[in-house]
């Protein structure tokens, strides 16, 4: 915290914590639970013994009996949450150097955001860093000069204090990892937790093969044209790289017009022929939502069938002009069906 902060910090985190409530987490009212195990408990003992001989212990005590509710303390692994006080992390540097993996933390003030950085980033390496602010230039500043030390970086602020999960809380889209002894870099979160037991596995071979090998189509594989339209289908029905191929259309300057009067877009590129000197444009230029609307025009079947509705499009592009003249066309094809 802030070195001019130190000392109401210190205050209002004792009272915070003399509040904590330490035992079975189903008892109403208990807000800490236990560590994993007695060996556990041990080995944050001896960490914070280490610490303790650097750095004192402002707030709980190893040798003083604590209340645990619904719980009976000696036979559970119920550890009192320690605070100590480095007032010199540059010099004193044990804070960083021993991690205890337990509830004990350590205040190390700081006068400006650089020497806050730097003391974060002496850790060697952590899971996740939070950083208070009520200023976007500090975030800002925090966030790029302490990321490549930390998995995650926590930003809160007033707007999000509230709703916030906490620092430290793995939630399945975010990476719960870091570099340094923090670990690979993404222990936890969605899929890329199971990548750790699984075995890859590269498969060469003809775009065909790969597509009936792995379940989906892959570009330049076999397409199959049926006489069935795929939208008179079930889904079950259909077949991985059954492909429509679809009429054609030739672009006209009246589509343009027309389409401009449907959507309201009169961008100049489509509207003007005299604005386009010194643009990518040599004429006016199709609207890109034309260009898919007229796509889909294309490919549907409109006869009563199975299918109900088209829910939305992936990664759609538009990545080249289309003229009047330009005969476009479709080519929809079944990429997976399960």
């Amino acid at each position: 915290m802030p070195e001019n902060l130190l000392e109401d910090v210190q205050i209002a985190l004792g009272q915070a914590l003399a509040k904590t409530t330490i035992g079975d987490p189903q008892v109403e009212g208990v807000r800490m639970g236990s560590l994993v195990g007695r060996s556990q408990v041990d080995e944050v003992r001896a960490r914070v013994e280490e610490l303790a001989a650097h750095t004192p212990i402002v707030f709980g005590n190893l040798d003083t009996e604590f209340e645990v509710i619904g719980a009976d303390r000696t036979k559970g692994a119920f550890f009192s949450p320690m605070l100590l006080l480095n007032d010199d992390p540059f010099r004193k540097t044990a804070s960083h150097d021993i991690e205890v993996f337990g509830p004990v933390s350590t205040l190390m003030p700081y006068r400006h955001l650089d020497d806050a950085i730097e003391l974060v980033n002496m850790g060697k390496g952590s899971l996740v860093s939070s950083i208070v602010t009520a200023d976007e230039r500090t975030a800002r500043d925090y966030v790029i000069g302490s990321s490549p030390y930390h998995g995650r970086i926590l930003v809160l602020n007033e707007l999000c204090a509230k709703e916030s999960t906490g620092h430290g809380s793995p939630l399945p889209l975010l990476n719960h990892g870091g570099p340094g002894r923090a670990g690979g870099g993404g222990e936890l979160g969605g899929m890329r937790s199971l990548h750790h037991y699984l075995q890859t596995t590269a498969v060469q071979g003809h775009p065909t093969f790969l597509t009936a090998v792995t379940g989906q189509y892959h570009q330049g594989g076999r397409q199959t044209e049926k006489d069935v339209h795929i939208f008179r289908k079930h889904f079950e029905e259909l077949e991985i790289g059954e492909t429509v191929v679809t009429a054609k259309h030739t672009v006209s300057e009246a589509d343009i017009t027309n389409f401009a009067n449907v959507s309201g877009d009169n961008f100049y590129a489509h509207m003007d022929a005299t604005a386009l000197e010194g643009t990518i444009f040599t004429g006016r230029v199709a609207h890109g939502y034309f260009i898919l609307s007229k796509a889909a025009g294309l490919f549907v079947d409109a006869k009563k069938g199975p299918v109900l509705l088209n829910y939305g499009l992936d990664e759609c592009r538009f990545t080249k002009p289309v003229y009047p003249g330009m005969t476009i066309g479709v080519r929809l094809t079944v990429k997976e069906n399960s």
